[in-house]
Parts: C-alpha cells; structure tokens; sequence
C-alpha cells in the first residue's frame, strides 16, 4: 500500500509538470457534454471582463468604472467586525497607518454574510506592524504577510509594499498610472490588480465606512458572479490555486463563472497538480468541510477537476453514467428537489463557523465507495451506522436496527431490495461491509489503485494523485475499527442528537462517530420523504 507522506506530488514520469502548459489539453472527454453553459452568465461579458486590467497593456485605464461606495448604502454595518480585527485596526490606526479590510471578508459583509475571518491591509510596513503588537510574526516567501495573535485568534495582515516575489524577482509589471489618479487610488488599485477574483478585490475603510470598488466587484456580486481581475488565462496560470478557490467560493455563496472564468478553469484544470499535496488537501476541506461539499463536488465534476482530484469517485459517475449537467440524484449528489444525498446531509450540519474534521468528509467518500461497488441490503447499512455510533455494540445496533419501520430510500442504485436475515447472517454481512470500507480507505490513498480507476476510460486525463496524509488514513480507519474487532471496551456513546462543533472540528473520535452515523442514516432513511405515506 502506498500512502501519501505530503512530501511531494504523486505521479508518473508519464505526467510531468516540468511544462505545466503542456497539460492545459488535458480536457476530460468522456462522451458527456462539457456544460461551460452551466456556469456562463447570462449577460454578454465582452467588453467588461478584465476592464480593470486595460492599463497593464497600456491601456486608457477606466477610471470612470472606479467606485467609492458608503458601506451603509451597502447595508454593511462596522458592527460585525470581530473583536480581534477591531483590536488590530485600531492599532495600527493610532501610530497614524491606514488600515483596510480587505478580500473576502468585505465580500461577505455585502452579502450579510458572517465572514470566516478578516484580513487587514495597512500602509505600515510590515516590521512597523511586528513592533506594534507584541504577538506577532512574519510567515511566508513568496508573499510575506503578518500573523497577529490577538486572544485565541489570528488576524492576517498584509502591507501595500509588500510584492508577490519568486526566487527574489517580482512577478507582475508595475501598472500604468491612469492619468489625473492621486497617489492613494493609485496605491489601492495596484493592489487590487495582486489578487484573484473581482469580488474579492473590494476594500473597506472602517473610518470613513467607505468601500473601495477598482474592479467591479459590487457589481459582480449582485450578479452572482465569479469573474478574475486579469485575463483568466493570465490570471489562473499564474496561481493555480486560483482554480480551487474559485470552485469552492462559487460553491458557498452559489454563484456562477463567467463564461471567460469557466472556459480558463477547464482548458488549465490539470494545472493543480503543480500544487503541494499539503495545499491540495486544505483546499479540498475548505471544499467539504464548511457547508458547501455537494455542491463543490457536483462543480468539480461539471468543470472538469474530479477526475484529477478524486478519480475514484469520478470513476462511479463515469460508471453510472452520470453526465456534467445531470438532472439525476445520486447518493453522492443531489440534484432534484426532495431527494437527499450523503453530501447533502452532511452540508445540512456543517457551516462556515462550524466545519467538520476532515477525517469524517474522507470516510464518507470511503463508505460510498465501499457500497457502490458493493450493494448492501438497508438493514445491513443502518445496523452498521449504528454500531459505528455505539463504538461497536452489535447486538445493539442490530436490535435497533430490526425495530426500523420506514421506508429506506428506493432510489440508489447501491441499495439491494431487503430480504429477511437470521441474526449471524446480518451479523457477518455488517462486518463485512466495515472491513470493505477500511479496503476501500486503503484504495484512495494507494497511488497505483487510483491511477486504475480512470484506466477504462482513455479519453479522461491520467492522474494517481493521492494528496491524503497517513494520519488522516489512520484515523479515519479507527471509526470503522470496532465495527469488526469487537466493542472498545469503556466506550460511551453520545446522548442526544447534538453536535459539539468545537470537538467535531478537532477530530474527537466519539463525535466524528456520531456525525457519521446520522449522515448515512439520514440518506438512508430520509426524514420527511415518505411522511405522507
């Protein structure tokens, strides 16, 4: 078994990134349509789209577009900004910097959003910032920002001198200064050019509870817009990453690409795999970890990246002949109203203040694809959910599990229609189904199993990435363990059906349990979709 160290990207010498370029054909055609459409706008972005960028060509400049915009006319109250940010603001403020928020956090304050985090752009230097707080510190290379420790919290500061650099050369040309711009719209606005999508390249000043807009970004926001700042060719070949976070962003606040966007995601999906496997696994949690994993995978799937990220699942929807633009349900997603998925359940309980350890979103992936490609009788599954929920007392899951009076969902392919069994046979098909899930953990974090599980289908681009660490392989395994080896002696199974968020973000193994079991017999045994019957 090869498991995944993070110590570097798995591949063959057939998939060299020496030439990342090269790859950007890597387009996945598997006779299903490629459904660009799915993610275009509707308006016509020719014209609009990189607008801003015009003067790095040495362009005009469209000044005309910039706005200054009073954050009440937005609905964005100073309110809402968190303890921590305000101490930082404030901070810097009174040694006479200017301070912004900046990104994604300005973003949400628009959409009455309650932001992950806030990050801080200042006119200070960034050893001005280290000698205003006491605990601080400077992470990073290529693109050096502050880490201020305020309580419990870490707010990110970056600083308007700062340049993204590479092997101690600047990346970007400096942009032509439109003419009549003064020095602080100037300053603002080349660094608006640094970053990735419009909607993020908006910045809030406190004080004067104005919100800077170079880009469009308002705009793009009341349509529900993903559009880069650059040309998206430019833009996403520069930073790779790019990609996975503009698919995880659309996810979260279900917004679209534009069609530039979308077309440029697809034509550089396999451009990811230049990313570090400790990069690649973080973007996949912010994916589905925080809310939002059904629809990250069905976006991953329609632009293309599933099968360079997860290729044993996009195997199954090769297999089952689920097209980019389905109108079908499945057990992994969800598309039509009243139907329920293992992702969609899952996404019913987690939020962006309140995610998941990444071990209980690897060992869904892991139990479904133990089922696909092993049908079970909906006794076997629910007896089995819940012996994971008891810490392995069988004869009590399986008590339970007899008691069941409704209907199972009839719709999923990786259900068999239920038969009467005798106590031992029910007892061995639920161990049974425990060590497959195990086999099937060991199969995605095995280079040489992945690889094969797109090898039926020449057309699709080759990937053997496995980007998951053995300390997630092993924790995950240890929710299935008690399951087959016997009940763990001194286990207390959780009372009630509330979640404490704080333990299930650490990983604690009794609450990740507990999710587990009520996302798989919620999808199972849906709620309310046969309470009319």
């Amino acid at each position: 078994m090869a498991i995944s160290t993070g110590l570097g990207i798995s591949r063959l010498p057939s998939l060299s990134l020496r030439y990342p370029l090269r790859h950007c054909a890597l387009q996945v055609r598997l006779g299903f349509a490629a459904s660009v459409e799915a993610f275009d706008d509707t308006e016509n972005d020719k014209g609009t789209e990189n607008a801003a960028f015009d003067n790095l060509s040495g362009g005009n400049g469209r000044r005309q577009d910039w706005k200054k915009l009073k954050s009440e006319d937005l609905g964005v109250s100073t309110s809402k900004i968190s303890r921590p940010t305000r101490v930082v603001l404030n901070g810097l403020r009174k040694r006479g910097f200017e301070v912004y928020l900046v990104g994604g956090c300005v973003r949400d304050l628009i959409l009455k959003r309650v932001p992950k985090d806030f990050d801080v752009i200042t006119s200070a230097e960034l050893k001005d910032v280290m000698r205003t707080f006491s605990r601080c510190e400077m992470i990073g290379r290529r693109f050096p920002i502050c880490h201020v420790h305020i309580d419990d919290t870490i707010v990110e500061v970056s600083s308007f001198s700062t340049r993204a650099t590479r092997f101690g050369r600047f990346l970007s040309l400096e942009p032509v200064k439109p003419v009549g711009c003064d020095e602080q719209d100037y300053i603002r606005w080349r660094n608006c050019l640094q970053r990735d999508f419009t909607i993020n390249g908006l910045m809030f000043d406190p004080y004067a509870k104005l919100i800077y807009d170079y880009t469009g970004g308002v705009n793009d926001i009341r349509k529900a817009k993903i559009r880069t700042i650059k040309p998206a060719n430019l833009s996403l070949t520069e930073d790779c990453a790019r990609i996975l976070r503009g698919v995880r962003i659309a996810a979260r606040l279900d917004f679209r690409f534009s069609r530039e966007t979308a077309l440029a995601v697809r034509k550089l999906s396999a451009t990811v795999l230049r990313l570090d496997r400790g990069r690649l696994l973080m973007e996949v949690n912010y994916m589905l970890a925080y809310g939002s994993a059904e629809a990250s995978l069905r976006s991953l799937w329609k632009l293309g990246l599933l099968e360079i990220l997860l290729p044993i699942q996009a195997a199954y929807f090769v297999r089952t002949g689920f097209c980019r633009r389905d109108k079908r349900s499945n057990m992994l997603l969800v598309i039509m109203a009243n139907y329920e998925s293992l992702f969609s359940n899952l996404d019913k309980l987690l939020a962006p203040d309140r995610p998941c350890h990444s071990s209980l979103w690897f060992a869904i992936l892991a139990f479904h694809e133990a089922l696909s490609a092993q049908p079970r009788d909906p006794l076997v599954v629910a007896a089995f959910s819940l012996a994971v929920h008891n810490g392995g007392d069988l004869s009590e899951a399986l008590s339970i599990a007899r008691r069941i009076s409704k209907q199972h969902e009839i719709s999923f392919d990786e259900l068999l229609e239920p038969k009467y069994m005798k106590s031992r046979e029910l007892l061995g098909e639920v161990k049974d189904l425990a060590a497959s899930v195990q086999s099937s953990l060991r199969h995605m974090t095995d280079d040489y199993f992945v690889s094969q599980a797109m090898a039926k289908y020449p057309k699709a681009p080759y990937s053997d990435l496995v980007f998951f660490p053995v300390a997630l392989y092993l924790k995950a395994c240890k929710m299935f363990e008690c399951v087959g080896g016997g009940a763990e002696q001194g286990f207390v199974p959780k009372n009630g059906s509330k979640i404490d968020y704080e333990l299930l973000a650490m990983g604690s193994l009794k609450e990740v349990r507990h999710t587990f079991a009520r996302v798989v017999f919620d999808t199972i045994y849906p709620i309310d979709k046969y309470i009319d019957d």
